[in-house]
């Protein structure tokens, strides 16, 4: 029996101030806890023994008032609190305390040392309230002035946004505006179209001289020697009458459009 009691003796008694409060206290779903361990540490217990005292009065200590952590929660406080007061070799997650938890473990725990702790417990958080609620419109003021300066910034990104757009605008503008003197592409073949008929197609200019087109690419096509290169994106049946005349052995080699020349001459 003597053994389950906190023993007294030599127990170094952790002054509760505000800044003690605001490193132990943690922030999980939401709810701002203290750790098993810490509270152990303020009310003069070893972490076992203070949670014996909870578990044999666990019906006081609903969900919001204490939670165990997940292994998510733990590795997480882990990471973003490398001083937190865990103990590595326990088998168990450790619990925490919500504020109401911790008006709750008051009731629970006896003694000189635990009356003594709950009351520095209990104004420490009367000052921390206290500062929040006097400084909540300064803090306030802090937020809109941050706000402001961003809007300020963004209002001025904004505005060369809408500068650089008029900028490109007028760019587009001008250059429309210059299209209009432009001749296309059509436009100059009907224009070229329009001095030559279509007898003219039947002539060619060669050795200085206007030449039937007929008698033009059979002469150039007798002349060759070992190759013969037709570049074309159609291939007729005159241009093959023509290469007719291309003396024998000579290698005659075709560039056109694939498809239209297999349906033309399938077999």
């Amino acid at each position: 029996m003597a053994e389950d009691k906190k023993k007294e003796i030599d127990v170094t008694v952790i002054e509760v101030t505000e800044e003690y409060l605001k490193e132990k206290l943690y922030k999980i779903r939401g709810k701002r806890v203290l750790l098993d361990a810490d509270l152990a540490e303020i009310y003069g217990y070893d972490t076992k023994g203070f949670n014996r005292q909870v578990k044999n009065n666990i019906e006081k200590f609903d969900e919001d008032f204490m939670f165990e952590l997940t292994d998510e929660e733990l590795e997480d406080l882990r990471y973003k609190n490398c001083t937190a007061n865990i103990s590595s070799k326990s088998r168990y997650n450790p619990h925490v305390f919500t504020e109401q938890g911790l008006y709750m473990l008051m009731t629970v725990l006896k003694g000189p040392l635990a009356v003594k702790q709950s009351k520095a417990l209990i104004r420490t958080f009367k000052k921390m309230k206290d500062y929040i609620l006097e400084n909540r419109d300064l803090i306030g003021q802090r937020e809109i002035l941050q706000l402001s300066m961003e809007t300020a910034n963004n209002r001025i990104e904004i505005n060369k946004i809408n500068s650089d757009m008029i900028s490109l605008e007028k760019q587009i503008s001008d250059v429309a505006e210059g299209l209009k003197d432009v001749v296309t592409k059509s436009e100059l073949a009907d224009m070229m179209n329009s001095f030559v008929s279509d007898d003219d197609d039947k002539w060619l200019m060669f050795n200085a001289k206007f030449s039937s087109a007929d008698e033009v690419y059979e002469s150039i096509y007798k002349q060759a020697k070992s190759s013969i290169y037709v570049v074309d994106n159609y291939i007729g049946l005159r241009t093959l009458v023509h290469l007719k005349n291309s003396p024998t052995g000579v290698n005659i080699i075709l560039f056109s459009d694939k498809v239209q020349f297999t349906r033309d001459y399938t077999g």
